[in-house]
C-alpha cells in the first residue's frame, strides 16, 4: 500500500469497513469466476472443481453474489505498483478494518503486531516469527483446531 494511505473514517472517527482488494481486482476475479462457471467449473479460492461434482446449479450470481460495484461498499485504492511500498495489517473476517498503522517493511509490521500483542484470532496474540510468516504469505486463516485445541491461524501455520 501507499506510505500516505489513511484508512477512511466515519463522522465519529471510527474506521469504515473496506473490502479486500481494489474494485478493479474484485471485478476481474468475479468475471474470471463467471467465465469458469460457464465452462462447468466452480472456483473456490484457488481450487477449481467441476460443478457437477458439487451438485451446483443456477447462475454464477446465485453462487458468488452480484458482480462487484461501487455501490456495494468501499474497496482498497488501486495504487500504481511504484506506490505499493508499505504494509498494514487488516482484520478481514468480519469487516475489513486496520489493526495496525502503516509500516515501512514486513519486519516492522510483524514487530509492531507482536510487541503490541495484537490478537491474531479472538484474544490470541502471536510471536514476531509467526506474524512475519503470515505477512510474507499474504494471509492466514482465522484459526485451526489442533488436537482439539483452537489456535489462531497465524500461530497454527506449520511454516512458522
Amino acid at each position: 500500500m501507499s506510505k500516505n494511505w489513511v484508512h477512511p473514517k466515519d463522522e465519529k472517527g471510527g474506521h469504515i469497513p473496506i473490502r479486500r482488494g481494489s474494485l478493479k481486482e474484485n471485478i476481474a476475479a468475479w468475471e474470471e469466476g463467471a467465465e469458469q462457471w460457464r465452462k462447468g467449473i466452480a472456483c473456490c479460492g484457488k481450487h477449481r472443481i467441476k460443478k457437477s461434482e458439487l451438485f451446483l446449479v443456477g447462475t454464477y450470481e446465485e453462487f458468488a453474489g452480484p458482480r462487484p460495484s461501487e455501490c456495494q461498499g468501499s474497496y482498497m485504492p488501486d495504487w500504481p505498483e511504484a506506490e505499493k511500498t508499505h504494509y498494514q495489517m487488516y482484520e478481514t473476517v468480519s469487516d475489513g478494518r486496520p489493526v495496525s498503522p502503516v509500516m515501512e517493511s514486513e519486519e516492522a509490521l510483524a514487530r509492531w503486531l507482536a510487541d503490541n500483542r495484537t490478537p491474531a484470532f479472538a484474544d490470541m496474540p502471536a510471536s514476531y516469527k509467526e506474524w512475519l510468516s503470515a505477512i510474507v504469505r499474504g494471509s492466514a486463516p482465522s484459526c485451526y483446531v489442533i488436537s482439539g485445541t483452537v489456535v489462531s491461524g497465524v500461530k497454527g501455520d506449520k511454516s512458522c
